[in-house]
């Protein structure tokens, strides 16, 4: 990883913490557990933000980024639990079935030579 990539983690996550907390005391959307909610949809974008586009961030990312949404919906009780599960699921399904298109690179750390193994 870019080392300037990885001083993006934590400075992210304090900020979706923070924006979490205020939308809580500020009472907008009352109910809402803004940690968990900011903190799924902060993964889904540092995936990409962090591991470029590839056949997990093409998983990965837009997974969490969906799943914050359901459960946005699910605590303010536009959705049951019931349902946001299966849909979750579906997602993935979807989500894995797209990441096995031919255009979506596998991801560097997979295909790279340990550094010490190298032939010649």
């Amino acid at each position: 990883m870019n080392p300037d990539k990885k001083t993006l983690l934590f400075p992210i996550l304090l900020i979706s913490v923070g924006v979490g907390w205020l939308l809580t005391t500020l009472g907008v959307v009352p109910g809402v557990d803004w940690v968990w909610t900011l903190g799924l949809a902060s993964v889904g974008f540092l995936t990409f933000a962090v591991g470029g586009f590839d056949k997990i961030t093409m998983v990965v990312g837009p997974f969490s980024i969906l799943a914050s949404g359901l459960s946005i919906l699910r605590q303010t009780n536009r959705l049951q639990v019931d349902l946001e599960v299966p849909i979750l699921i579906i997602i993935m399904g979807i989500l894995l079935w797209i990441a096995r298109l031919p255009g979506i690179p596998i991801p560097k750390w997979i295909i790279e030579e340990p550094k010490g193994n190298s032939k010649k």
